[in-house]
């Protein structure tokens, strides 16, 4: 196994964690700073999707660079990604952070998007490289997480909701990438029109 698909397999076994580090009934205890109280499994379940995060990155970047592309690595780094956000997205859910209809939004437009990718493929077509709008999406996906489970620190001190803004960023391109995926790869459909 080459060193991009170790990343994506880490990436994976980190979701697990991530999970584990917000479930365990034990209390880790807060960080209290300028009246800004953060849950310390909360810092930590943010360490942790910020190191996931990052070998999102490296991996890619990696087997582009020294020639490294691999059938396991096309299959399984998106699907990494996928699984990483949506783990994210419905704990902040379920913590009163996120309001349903984001995360809701998020995951069907990654169903979506990953069901039209296997008809492409079965079709023998060649997948779409991800585009600008779907690297911003996902740039502000990762950012917009991790933010909200530092409870936007240090940028609350300057009244900045960077994790709000930052999700309400990523849903409009989760929105458009989406659209814009479809619009792309229309012709799949061309058989039932």
């Amino acid at each position: 196994m080459n060193l991009p698909n170790k990343l994506t397999v880490f990436r994976i076994i980190l979701i697990p964690v991530f999970i584990f580090v917000l479930t365990i009934p034990y209390d880790w205890g807060t960080v209290t700073t300028m009246n800004v109280v953060v849950p310390v499994n909360w810092i930590v379940a943010a360490i942790v999707f910020a190191v996931a995060s990052l070998t999102d990155f490296l991996d890619g970047k990696i087997a582009r660079s020294r020639h490294l592309v691999t059938n396991f690595g096309k299959f399984a780094d998106p699907l990494a990604d996928k699984l990483l956000v949506i783990t994210a997205l419905i704990f902040l859910t379920s913590f009163h952070v996120v309001p349903a209809w984001m995360t809701a939004v998020i995951v069907i437009r990654e169903l979506a998007i990953t069901g039209l990718r296997t008809l492409i493929v079965e079709n023998n077509g060649q997948v779409l490289a991800a585009q600008m709008p779907g690297k911003i999406k996902t740039f502000s996906q990762m950012f917009a997480i991790f933010f909200l489970y530092i409870k936007n620190l240090p940028f609350v001190y300057f009244g900045l909701p960077v994790g709000d803004i930052l999700l309400w960023i990523a849903v409009i391109f989760t929105i458009y990438s989406g659209i814009d995926y479809f619009w792309q790869n229309r012709y799949v459909f061309s058989d039932g029109m």
